[in-house]
């Protein structure tokens, strides 16, 4: 069974290794746990899980085989379902909890009896009595089969919570949903992703305990001895350009979530806005931005070349707006955006480019191509998936 769990976990993309599973069959050998599936769940979590995006895979997985009960079906064996719940049941089920399935008749006339509740709901096609009356027989009667009912057993397919608190718990809440890094982004995915962009080091003024110095020092010296240290901080430096106005109006709140993010996961961090592509001017202030503008030259000037670059942008406008003069459409600019871009891509070692629309349109619109080739193809999805890559990329620049 748990060869079985592992397996799935590893069809799943859940990156599980075999010392990691060897690891909690050692665990359980020792006994750390009580004998629960909540505390075997918690337990399997925490030894195969090493990234926040593969908890809701790893949920569906721990639901499909420890729950099992999907698979039973009109004219499977009994016994099969049965073995299962008896291995379940020596490692998880306490003496008590044992003696009442014992009472019910055993786990071969529990199977028997929910065989034939399964066949009676699919032949009437719902989960309510012959009368037509719900739950009698699954949702409220006291049967130990369906979403409230009750029963020692308690048997639940299919809901999160149950009213009586019998239930083996289900594992359908799927609460890391949103951390799956096949879905949108979140501020709370962004600071997760965004975490992979750091470099620590002490600087400042020592105003936080060194313990392990302080140990050392003071049984040396035979007296207590405070050492004291810099706070470790992050020391990269950001600098992020977004794309304002016309097509990116319909991605303003996730903009807005990935600023709020940027904002709190570096302390040196530095923004302007531009509309469509990089000209000779940017702006900090949108409501002031044809009085306020800021030659792009003193951007570069003024930021080094330590500075990881991110343009935040869907790349969707003319080409002609990129590669030709007086393509911008606010504007005439006496150099193309395109010269633009290569100069920043020629200063700074690591840029790259953030693109709010799904990857699979990128092909379709050809201005996104010439904006990957313009960045040395570090165009990267605004998902999580491509932020984690994205985030990796400047890490190696």
């Amino acid at each position: 069974m748990f060869m079985n769990f592992f397996s799935e976990l590893r069809q799943a993309k859940v990156p599980v290794t075999l010392k990691e599973y060897l690891m909690l069959m050692e665990a359980l050998d020792r006994d750390v746990i009580d004998k629960s599936v909540d505390d075997f769940y918690y337990l399997s979590r925490a030894a195969l899980v090493k990234d926040e995006k593969h908890l809701d895979r790893f949920d569906q997985v721990f639901g499909h085989v420890f729950k099992g009960l999907e698979k039973v079906t009109v004219g499977m064996p009994t016994d099969v379902q049965a073995e299962w719940l008896k291995a379940l049941s020596d490692k998880f089920l306490s003496d008590e909890d044992r003696k009442m399935i014992e009472e019910m008749g055993g786990f071969e006339k529990l199977m028997e009896m929910m065989a034939e509740r399964m066949r009676e709901a699919k032949e009437r096609g719902e989960d309510g009595d012959e009368d037509g009356k719900k739950g009698r027989r699954g949702k409220d009667g006291s049967t130990p089969f369906g979403a409230n009912g009750y029963h020692p057993e308690g048997i639940r397919i299919g809901q999160d919570k149950g009213r009586h608190g019998k239930a083996i718990k289900v594992w359908d809440k799927r609460e890391y949903k949103n951390l799956d890094d096949s879905v949108e982004l979140g501020t709370r995915n962004i600071k997760v992703a965004l975490r992979r962009l750091r470099k620590f080091a002490r600087t400042g003024q020592p105003d936080e305990l060194d313990i392990k110095t302080t140990i050392k020092e003071t049984a040396n010296k035979g007296y207590l001895d405070l050492v004291m240290q810099p706070e470790r901080r992050n020391t990269i430096k950001v600098l992020i350009f977004f794309d304002i106005g016309g097509s990116m109006d319909s991605h303003i709140k996730l903009c807005e979530e990935l600023f709020s993010a940027a904002k709190t996961e570096f302390k040196t961090m530095e923004f302007f806005y531009f509309h469509n592509c990089l000209y000779e001017t940017v702006w900090k202030d949108n409501r002031r931005r044809n009085v306020e503008k800021i030659p792009t030259w003193d951007v570069l000037n003024k930021y080094g070349h330590d500075y990881k670059v991110i343009f935040v942008g869907d790349a969707t406008m003319s080409p002609y707006e990129i590669t030709y003069p007086g393509g911008s459409v606010e504007h005439w600019n006496e150099e193309p955006g395109a010269i633009w871009v290569d100069r920043v891509t020629q200063f700074y070692e690591s840029v790259v480019w953030l693109n709010p629309v799904g990857e699979r349109h990128w092909d379709y619109t050809p201005s996104i191509e010439v904006m990957r080739q313009l960045t040395a193809d570090r165009m990267f999805p605004l998902t999580i998936e491509g932020l984690d890559k994205a985030m990796r990329e400047l890490v190696r620049g």
